[in-house]
């Protein structure tokens, strides 16, 4: 579905925990997040620290938005 979206000109973000499965799929901007039962949280953190991690997550996704790529792209830290 991804691809599809693409092709229709409206840019996406994966935000997935296996990387190598969105690259097998064909996501173009992939974003490797926390965990597979906790894919943008991890349970074990103060409220504070979990709003924080989740922020941080969006925050490069929404650059990722942004950024121009050629190819399959990973947005590592």
């Amino acid at each position: 579905m991804v691809k599809e979206i693409e092709r229709a000109g409206l840019p996406v973000v994966h935000m997935c925990t296996i990387v190598p499965i969105s690259k097998t799929v064909g996501a173009n901007r992939i974003v490797p997040t926390v965990a597979i039962p906790h894919p943008l949280g991890n349970p074990n953190l103060s409220k504070e620290d979990e709003k924080a991690l989740r922020r941080k997550l969006v925050e490069k996704a929404l650059k990722a938005l942004q950024t121009p790529i050629e190819d399959q792209t990973v947005f590592e830290d």
